[in-house]
């Protein structure tokens, strides 16, 4: 994921804290919009337009490979093409757009070529997985960072779902060998186990984000598969978190160093991922127990963070990951309150934080707060705000899990 925003989570607890107070929340502002009560068929047209506006101003186009830029207008820092998170987020942006009821089928063939585009981040070698920055010889490649590879395949698994392709549903599998990579066998540490950050030598955290999405993996992959390898990985790494990272019911310190000591931030998508999980193996295995975790983390997760401005203030991708989880749960055991929560944010964060000239949305440095009007709009965020609204206008959105839409 964007390093810039992940090396400022995973510092020290005190360096996590000065990330709040830099852009503290609605700084000499008003509170946030009272949100408004929005139809479906809104929502299919807000996400149409912020869709058109990412691909008329981020997307690079088929001659450039398919990719997109990191921001408009282009900063001095940025590279060619995006990193593989943006590019990832705008890949799960066209597979909502193909739901959208009534026009989604106008969305399949973009939705087919960013999984084609994919492929062009992914190095083989000793230690495969899909790096950062894409390889040679269209870059120079990065490290394979084992959150990211644990999003793509996440991914992959809502494409298979979608479109009942079971190529999808192998190259998530694929997947799995890279992230089981990551975890620390060492007994000696304080907490043992949990999943490292990235592929690298001078690693020396072990990521909530990580272990909790590549356990959301593997718990939905099992759904699919009933392979009981990956029901044992789901339940292993979802162990690690629950007993070493939980602060409360529903909230997660993001990462622990070798050390023994946690940087304590809290984002949405830890707590997302967490009911996610739960949410698979509940499913995968009818166990009533898993539905439980899955509800007291969402509840007591949504009173957190729907106090103040505390999910304005989060960046845009983690509430993306957040809302769609909690969903992904109201589908097996509804609660109007997930839906309301995301709506209310959605109807908030369209009304102040999009530059009605472009459709573009801006924020803060974060990725989340306050707009900025001096601020580049980001492949990362605009996709996030596109599977918002898209995941909204989805009257009858299913849970995963239920098998493909179309046979394979």
């Amino acid at each position: 994921m964007p390093r810039t925003l992940l090396r400022r989570a995973t510092v020290t607890a005190v360096c996590a804290g000065l990330l709040w107070t830099a852009v503290p929340a609605h700084a000499g502002s008003a509170s946030p919009v009272r949100p408004h009560p929005v139809p479906q068929s809104l929502w299919a047209d807000r996400a149409t337009a912020a869709y058109r506006s990412l691909q008329t101003h981020l997307y690079e186009g088929t001659d450039q490979h398919g990719l997109y830029l990191e921001h408009t207008p282009r900063q001095a820092a940025d590279p060619a093409h995006s990193y593989l998170w943006p590019f990832r987020e705008a890949a799960a942006a066209a597979v909502d757009m193909q739901e959208l009821p009534g026009n989604g089928g106008d969305f399949r063939q973009d939705a087919a070529e960013r999984f084609d585009t994919f492929e062009l981040y992914f190095a083989g070698g000793d230690r495969p997985g899909y790096q950062s920055y894409l390889p040679a010889p269209l870059g120079s490649g990065g490290d394979v960072y084992y959150d990211d590879n644990a999003v793509v395949a996440l991914s992959q698994l809502d494409q298979y779902e979608s479109t009942g392709d079971r190529a999808f549903l192998r190259r998530a599998e694929n997947v799995v060998p890279v992230v089981s990579r990551a975890w620390d066998g060492d007994t000696g540490k304080t907490c043992p186990g949990g999943m490292d950050w990235v592929d690298s030598p001078g690693n020396n955290i072990r990521a909530t984000n990580v272990t909790a999405l590549s356990a959301q993996l593997a718990a939905r992959l099992y759904e699919h598969t009933h392979k009981r390898a990956y029901l044992e990985k789901a339940e292993q790494w979802y162990g690690w978190v629950s007993s070493c990272m939980r602060k409360a019911p529903g909230l997660y310190v993001n990462d622990r160093n070798d050390d023994g000591g946690t940087n304590e931030t809290l984002w949405t998508y830890n707590s997302g991922a967490m009911i996610g999980t739960a949410t698979a193996l509940y499913r995968g295995t009818g166990r009533n127990s898993w539905l439980t975790k899955a509800v007291t983390d969402a509840d007591a997760s949504l009173a957190y963070w729907g106090q103040g401005t505390r999910l304005h203030d989060q960046p845009a991708v983690f509430n993306a990951f957040y809302f769609k989880d909690l969903l992904d749960l109201d589908a097996v055991r509804p609660n109007s309150a997930y839906r309301q929560a995301m709506s209310g944010y959605a109807d908030s964060t369209y009304r102040t934080n999009r530059d009605t000239a472009t459709g573009l949305f801006r924020f803060q440095p974060s990725n989340g707060g306050d707009y900025d009007p001096q601020a580049p709009a980001a492949t990362l965020n605009q996709s996030a705000m596109v599977q918002i609204f898209a995941t909204l206008a989805q009257s009858d959105r299913r849970g995963h899990g239920n098998g493909p839409k179309q046979a394979p």
